[in-house]
């Protein structure tokens, strides 16, 4: 077998393991998709490696988005950002991410808060609040 021919093949090889080293996100609460009865007061993202968020945003509706500060200081594999008074409606937070190994990530995570009048009428995806938690019973 001829070296040169190897090369190709070493070369994918790399590349994929590069590309497999960037964090990518694991989870967020409220999840992605789902629909809340009890506005947020923070989203947490979940990487699957530290990262560093470099910028973040939060939009309602169609309106334009608006800075999310604080941001977390450091990297970490876990990261919350404050988010402010919620009023029902659909929601995307935005962020830009910087892995370890440079690289920078955007992302998002879309979530609606349900108005009250809503509430009994969610969706199949509803998650009941911003842990995730079910809803419990319901009072007569």
């Amino acid at each position: 077998m001829r070296p040169l021919a190897i090369l190709p093949a070493l070369a994918l090889l790399v590349a994929m393991t590069v590309a497999e080293a960037h964090a990518h996100l694991r989870s967020a609460v409220p999840a992605d998709g789902s629909s809340v009865a009890t506005p947020p007061s923070r989203v947490v993202l979940r990487f699957s490696e530290a990262a560093r968020l470099t910028a973040a945003w939060i939009a309602r509706n169609a309106a334009p988005r608006e800075p999310l500060r604080p941001l977390p200081d450091r990297a970490a594999r876990e990261l919350a950002l404050s988010l402010p008074t919620l009023a029902p409606g659909r929601y995307v937070v935005s962020w830009r991410a910087l892995s370890a190994d440079g690289h920078i990530m955007p992302g998002e995570v879309r979530f609606t808060v349900l108005a009250r009048g809503m509430i009994g009428h969610a969706p199949e995806h509803a998650t009941g609040d911003a842990t995730g938690h079910a809803p419990g019973p319901s009072s007569p």
